[in-house]
């Protein structure tokens, strides 16, 4: 089972950036996703996540408004679409499948990672 994160860059206060994340080796549609990331000298926090099925879904209160996470199952790929990029966004944002079919909002509900992409906001 493979995760591979990408989209990520360097962009100015206001601008956006769409994070993609492609699975390989294991039935995607089976499982929820989400979205993390790790700012230097932070914990790891949940961005975003979403079930299976793409109904339900979970934001941080952070990001709420700004980011949007979507799935395509046909594609086994999932998005993070960022809005409105602020300086504490900057982080390391890492992918993950989760261990059941829901969109779980905590990091000890996924069990397979991704390798993170760099996402860096200048103010």
């Amino acid at each position: 089972v493979q995760l591979q994160a990408s989209g990520g860059g360097l962009v100015q206060a206001g601008g956006s950036l769409r994070l993609s994340c492609a699975a390989s080796g294991r039935t995607f549609s089976n499982y929820g996703m989400g979205w993390f990331r790790q700012a230097p000298g932070k914990d790891r926090e949940t961005v975003a996540a979403i079930s299976w099925s793409g109904r339900s879904i979970f934001y941080a209160d952070s990001v709420k408004g700004r980011f949007t996470i979507s799935r395509d199952n046909a594609k086994n790929t999932v998005y993070l679409q960022m809005n409105v990029l602020k300086p504490e966004d900057t982080a390391v944002y890492y992918c993950a499948s989760g261990r059941t079919a829901a969109a779980g909002s905590q990091i000890w509900e996924y069990n397979v990672w991704g390798q993170g992409t760099l996402v860096t906001v200048s103010s």
